[in-house]
Protein backbone atom coordinates (compact mmCIF):
# COMPACT_ATOMS: atom_id res chain seq x y z
CA UNK A 1 0.00 0.00 0.00
CA UNK A 2 1.16 3.52 -0.80
CA UNK A 3 0.75 6.61 1.35
CA UNK A 4 -0.83 9.84 0.04
CA UNK A 5 1.57 12.65 -0.81
CA UNK A 6 1.31 16.17 -2.21
CA UNK A 7 3.89 18.04 -4.25
CA UNK A 8 3.60 21.81 -4.01
CA UNK A 9 4.02 22.29 -7.78
CA UNK A 10 0.36 21.28 -7.99
CA UNK A 11 -0.80 24.60 -6.49
CA UNK A 12 2.35 26.66 -6.74
CA UNK A 13 0.67 29.67 -8.37
CA UNK A 14 -2.46 29.75 -6.19
CA UNK A 15 -1.22 28.77 -2.75
CA UNK A 16 1.65 29.02 -0.27
CA UNK A 17 3.57 26.74 2.08
CA UNK A 18 1.36 27.81 4.97
CA UNK A 19 -1.87 27.13 3.08
CA UNK A 20 -0.65 23.85 1.56
CA UNK A 21 0.26 22.55 5.01
CA UNK A 22 -3.17 23.37 6.43
CA UNK A 23 -5.08 21.95 3.44
CA UNK A 24 -3.01 18.76 3.15
CA UNK A 25 -3.54 18.10 6.86
CA UNK A 26 -7.29 18.75 6.43
CA UNK A 27 -7.69 16.34 3.49
CA UNK A 28 -5.70 13.47 4.97
CA UNK A 29 -2.40 13.61 3.11
CA UNK A 30 0.39 11.71 4.85
CA UNK A 31 3.36 13.54 3.32
CA UNK A 32 4.20 16.80 1.57
CA UNK A 33 6.97 17.65 -0.88
CA UNK A 34 7.85 21.28 -0.22
CA UNK A 35 9.26 23.47 -3.00
CA UNK A 36 12.50 25.31 -2.25
CA UNK A 37 11.31 28.52 -3.95
CA UNK A 38 8.08 28.47 -1.92
CA UNK A 39 10.05 27.74 1.25
CA UNK A 40 12.22 30.82 0.65
CA UNK A 41 9.04 32.86 0.38
CA UNK A 42 7.66 31.25 3.56
CA UNK A 43 10.78 32.18 5.52
CA UNK A 44 10.23 35.86 4.78
CA UNK A 45 7.42 35.80 7.36
CA UNK A 46 8.05 32.56 9.32
CA UNK A 47 10.91 30.80 11.10
CA UNK A 48 12.20 27.27 10.86
CA UNK A 49 10.75 26.74 14.34
CA UNK A 50 7.29 27.61 12.97
CA UNK A 51 7.68 24.92 10.32
CA UNK A 52 8.99 22.38 12.82
CA UNK A 53 6.14 23.17 15.22
CA UNK A 54 3.55 22.50 12.50
CA UNK A 55 4.96 19.05 11.72
CA UNK A 56 5.41 18.21 15.40
CA UNK A 57 1.65 18.54 16.00
CA UNK A 58 0.38 17.25 12.64
CA UNK A 59 -0.25 13.91 10.96
CA UNK A 60 1.30 15.41 7.79
CA UNK A 61 5.08 14.95 7.51
CA UNK A 62 7.77 16.35 5.20
CA UNK A 63 9.14 13.97 2.55
CA UNK A 64 11.20 15.54 -0.23
CA UNK A 65 12.28 19.04 -1.24
CA UNK A 66 11.78 20.00 -4.89
CA UNK A 67 14.05 20.52 -6.55
CA UNK A 68 17.66 21.11 -7.39
CA UNK A 69 17.58 21.45 -11.17
CA UNK A 70 20.17 21.56 -13.95
CA UNK A 71 22.82 19.66 -12.01
CA UNK A 72 24.86 18.72 -15.10
CA UNK A 73 27.48 20.52 -17.16
CA UNK A 74 27.63 23.62 -14.95
CA UNK A 75 30.07 26.49 -15.11
CA UNK A 76 31.83 27.18 -11.77
CA UNK A 77 29.46 30.12 -11.20
CA UNK A 78 26.38 28.00 -11.89
CA UNK A 79 27.69 25.27 -9.61
CA UNK A 80 28.29 27.70 -6.73
CA UNK A 81 24.71 28.99 -7.03
CA UNK A 82 23.38 25.44 -7.11
CA UNK A 83 25.40 24.46 -4.02
CA UNK A 84 24.12 27.52 -2.15
CA UNK A 85 20.48 26.50 -2.77
CA UNK A 86 21.25 22.84 -2.10
CA UNK A 87 22.92 23.67 1.23
CA UNK A 88 19.95 25.85 2.24
CA UNK A 89 17.70 22.87 1.49
CA UNK A 90 19.88 20.47 3.48
CA UNK A 91 19.90 22.78 6.53
CA UNK A 92 16.10 23.08 6.55
CA UNK A 93 15.68 19.36 5.82
CA UNK A 94 17.84 18.42 8.79
CA UNK A 95 15.89 20.76 11.09
CA UNK A 96 12.45 19.36 10.20
CA UNK A 97 13.34 15.72 9.48
CA UNK A 98 12.85 15.88 5.69
CA UNK A 99 14.70 12.85 4.26
CA UNK A 100 15.01 13.53 0.52
CA UNK A 101 16.15 16.20 -1.90
CA UNK A 102 15.05 15.70 -5.49
CA UNK A 103 17.80 16.47 -8.00
CA UNK A 104 17.10 16.90 -11.69
CA UNK A 105 19.33 16.66 -14.79
CA UNK A 106 20.06 19.67 -16.98
CA UNK A 107 17.68 20.95 -19.63
CA UNK A 108 18.94 22.89 -22.63
CA UNK A 109 18.83 23.20 -26.41
CA UNK A 110 22.02 21.15 -26.82
CA UNK A 111 21.34 18.43 -24.24
CA UNK A 112 20.03 15.97 -26.84
CA UNK A 113 23.47 16.14 -28.47
CA UNK A 114 25.29 14.94 -25.36
CA UNK A 115 26.33 11.29 -25.58
CA UNK A 116 25.15 8.83 -22.94
CA UNK A 117 28.76 8.43 -21.81
CA UNK A 118 29.14 12.19 -21.31
CA UNK A 119 25.92 12.33 -19.32
CA UNK A 120 26.90 9.24 -17.33
CA UNK A 121 30.34 10.56 -16.35
CA UNK A 122 29.10 14.04 -15.45
CA UNK A 123 26.10 12.75 -13.49
CA UNK A 124 28.20 10.31 -11.45
CA UNK A 125 30.62 13.14 -10.64
CA UNK A 126 27.99 15.70 -9.60
CA UNK A 127 25.84 13.24 -7.65
CA UNK A 128 28.91 12.26 -5.65
CA UNK A 129 29.67 15.92 -4.98
CA UNK A 130 26.08 16.58 -3.87
CA UNK A 131 26.06 13.46 -1.69
CA UNK A 132 29.25 14.68 0.01
CA UNK A 133 27.34 17.82 1.01
CA UNK A 134 24.05 16.11 1.88
CA UNK A 135 25.21 13.13 3.94
CA UNK A 136 26.36 15.09 7.03
CA UNK A 137 22.84 16.58 7.18
CA UNK A 138 21.23 13.13 6.95
CA UNK A 139 19.74 14.00 3.55
CA UNK A 140 19.53 11.67 0.55
CA UNK A 141 19.48 12.65 -3.13
CA UNK A 142 16.64 11.32 -5.30
CA UNK A 143 17.74 11.64 -8.95
CA UNK A 144 14.78 12.16 -11.31
CA UNK A 145 15.12 11.47 -15.04
CA UNK A 146 12.88 13.77 -17.13
CA UNK A 147 11.31 11.96 -20.09
CA UNK A 148 11.59 14.86 -22.55
CA UNK A 149 14.70 14.85 -24.78
CA UNK A 150 15.43 18.46 -23.78
CA UNK A 151 16.84 17.01 -20.56
CA UNK A 152 20.15 15.18 -20.70
CA UNK A 153 18.98 12.13 -18.71
CA UNK A 154 15.53 10.97 -19.74
CA UNK A 155 15.04 7.28 -18.97
CA UNK A 156 14.83 5.20 -15.82
CA UNK A 157 17.35 2.81 -17.39
CA UNK A 158 19.91 5.58 -17.86
CA UNK A 159 19.27 7.09 -14.41
CA UNK A 160 19.51 3.71 -12.68
CA UNK A 161 22.86 2.99 -14.37
CA UNK A 162 24.12 6.33 -13.04
CA UNK A 163 22.80 5.76 -9.51
CA UNK A 164 24.25 2.24 -9.38
CA UNK A 165 27.65 3.57 -10.50
CA UNK A 166 27.55 6.20 -7.75
CA UNK A 167 26.87 3.28 -5.37
CA UNK A 168 26.04 5.28 -2.24
CA UNK A 169 23.19 4.56 0.17
CA UNK A 170 22.32 8.28 0.02
CA UNK A 171 21.71 8.38 -3.75
CA UNK A 172 18.63 6.83 -5.38
CA UNK A 173 15.83 7.46 -7.87
CA UNK A 174 12.58 9.33 -8.28
CA UNK A 175 10.04 7.58 -10.53
CA UNK A 176 7.49 10.00 -12.03
CA UNK A 177 4.56 8.74 -14.10
CA UNK A 178 4.66 11.39 -16.82
CA UNK A 179 8.44 11.30 -17.12
CA UNK A 180 8.30 7.53 -17.52
CA UNK A 181 5.55 7.95 -20.14
CA UNK A 182 7.25 10.79 -22.04
CA UNK A 183 10.30 8.67 -22.72
CA UNK A 184 8.59 5.92 -24.73
CA UNK A 185 4.90 5.80 -23.69
CA UNK A 186 5.81 3.27 -20.95
CA UNK A 187 6.80 0.69 -23.55
CA UNK A 188 9.21 -0.84 -21.03
CA UNK A 189 7.03 -1.06 -17.95
CA UNK A 190 9.02 -4.07 -16.74
CA UNK A 191 12.06 -1.85 -16.30
CA UNK A 192 10.66 -0.52 -13.03
CA UNK A 193 10.91 -4.08 -11.67
CA UNK A 194 14.70 -3.86 -12.09
CA UNK A 195 15.03 -1.01 -9.62
CA UNK A 196 16.38 -2.34 -6.31
CA UNK A 197 14.07 -1.54 -3.38
CA UNK A 198 16.78 0.49 -1.65
CA UNK A 199 17.24 2.70 -4.72
CA UNK A 200 13.60 3.75 -5.20
CA UNK A 201 13.32 6.82 -2.99
CA UNK A 202 10.36 8.84 -4.33
CA UNK A 203 7.28 8.16 -6.47
CA UNK A 204 5.37 10.96 -8.26
CA UNK A 205 1.84 10.20 -9.40
CA UNK A 206 0.11 12.05 -12.25
CA UNK A 207 -1.55 11.52 -15.61
CA UNK A 208 -1.56 13.42 -18.90
CA UNK A 209 -3.57 14.29 -21.96
CA UNK A 210 -3.33 11.94 -24.94
CA UNK A 211 -0.99 13.96 -27.15
CA UNK A 212 1.91 13.04 -29.43
CA UNK A 213 5.18 12.87 -27.48
CA UNK A 214 6.65 15.72 -29.52
CA UNK A 215 3.79 17.96 -28.30
CA UNK A 216 3.29 16.63 -24.76
CA UNK A 217 4.70 18.87 -22.04
CA UNK A 218 4.45 19.20 -18.27
CA UNK A 219 1.58 21.68 -18.56
CA UNK A 220 -0.50 18.78 -19.93
CA UNK A 221 -0.41 16.89 -16.62
CA UNK A 222 -3.83 15.99 -15.21
CA UNK A 223 -5.24 14.13 -12.22
CA UNK A 224 -4.44 10.39 -12.02
CA UNK A 225 -6.98 8.27 -13.86
CA UNK A 226 -8.12 11.04 -16.20
CA UNK A 227 -5.58 10.55 -18.98
CA UNK A 228 -3.65 7.99 -21.00
CA UNK A 229 -0.82 6.96 -18.64
CA UNK A 230 -1.14 3.42 -17.20
CA UNK A 231 -1.01 4.85 -13.67
CA UNK A 232 -2.41 1.71 -12.02
CA UNK A 233 0.20 -0.49 -13.71
CA UNK A 234 3.06 1.86 -12.76
CA UNK A 235 1.83 2.10 -9.16
CA UNK A 236 1.58 -1.70 -8.99
CA UNK A 237 5.16 -2.11 -10.27
CA UNK A 238 6.44 0.44 -7.76
CA UNK A 239 4.76 -1.50 -4.92
CA UNK A 240 6.08 -4.82 -6.25
CA UNK A 241 9.61 -3.42 -5.99
CA UNK A 242 8.87 -2.93 -2.28
CA UNK A 243 8.20 0.81 -2.22
CA UNK A 244 5.50 1.71 0.28
CA UNK A 245 6.15 5.42 0.71
CA UNK A 246 3.94 8.19 -0.64
CA UNK A 247 2.57 8.54 -4.13
CA UNK A 248 3.13 12.29 -4.36
CA UNK A 249 0.69 14.14 -6.61
CA UNK A 250 2.80 16.42 -8.83
CA UNK A 251 1.03 18.51 -11.46
CA UNK A 252 2.09 21.65 -13.33
CA UNK A 253 -1.28 22.40 -14.89
CA UNK A 254 -2.15 26.10 -15.38
CA UNK A 255 -5.90 25.33 -15.19
CA UNK A 256 -5.40 23.93 -11.67
CA UNK A 257 -3.47 27.06 -10.68
CA UNK A 258 -6.55 29.10 -11.62
CA UNK A 259 -8.77 27.08 -9.30
CA UNK A 260 -9.03 27.50 -5.54
CA UNK A 261 -6.17 25.52 -3.98
CA UNK A 262 -8.57 23.80 -1.58
CA UNK A 263 -10.61 22.40 -4.48
CA UNK A 264 -7.46 21.06 -6.17
CA UNK A 265 -6.08 19.49 -2.98
CA UNK A 266 -9.45 17.93 -2.13
CA UNK A 267 -9.83 16.55 -5.67
CA UNK A 268 -6.25 15.25 -5.62
CA UNK A 269 -6.85 13.20 -2.49
CA UNK A 270 -9.93 11.60 -4.05
CA UNK A 271 -8.27 10.92 -7.42
CA UNK A 272 -5.14 9.36 -5.93
CA UNK A 273 -7.05 7.06 -3.57
CA UNK A 274 -7.73 4.46 -6.30
CA UNK A 275 -4.01 3.93 -6.92
CA UNK A 276 -2.71 3.50 -3.39
CA UNK A 277 -3.63 -0.18 -2.98
CA UNK A 278 -2.07 -3.16 -4.70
Amino acid sequence: MLKLGFNEATCKENSSVERDLILCEKYGYDFIELRLDMLQEYFKTHTIDDLKAFFDKSHLKPFAFNSIENINFNTPEQWNELVELFTFGCEVAQAIGNPYMIVVPTMGPDMDRKTEQEVFEDSVKVLNRLADIAEPYGVRCAFEPIGDRRWCCNSIRQALEIVQAVDRASVGLTVDCINFYMHDKCADLEYIAQIPQDKLFVYHINDCEDLPLRVLDHCHRIMPGEGCIPVAAISKKVMEVGYHGPACLELFRPAYWEMDAEDVICMGAKKCAAFLHH
